[in-house]
């Protein structure tokens, strides 16, 4: 469907930094704990291995062969 334009490393990264993120909400009860639900968006990334903003402005970081 997409091509992959995150490399293994940085999707660890991203999926770590979004789970994190998500257990965060989970765990805290303020009034802007919503925002931690913002880990969707580098947990999704992660998993699928594409990122949008990176295919606009032409930024690869997968190895390349």
């Amino acid at each position: 469907m997409f091509k992959q334009n995150i490399g293994n490393i940085e999707r660890i990264l991203r999926v770590l930094v979004g789970a994190a993120l998500i257990l965060g909400y989970f765990l805290s009860d303020g009034a802007y704990s919503w925002l931690y639900l913002l880990g969707i968006i580098p947990l999704a990334t992660g998993v699928i291995g594409y990122c949008p903003p990176y295919a606009w402005l032409g930024i690869n970081t997968c190895k390349r062969s």
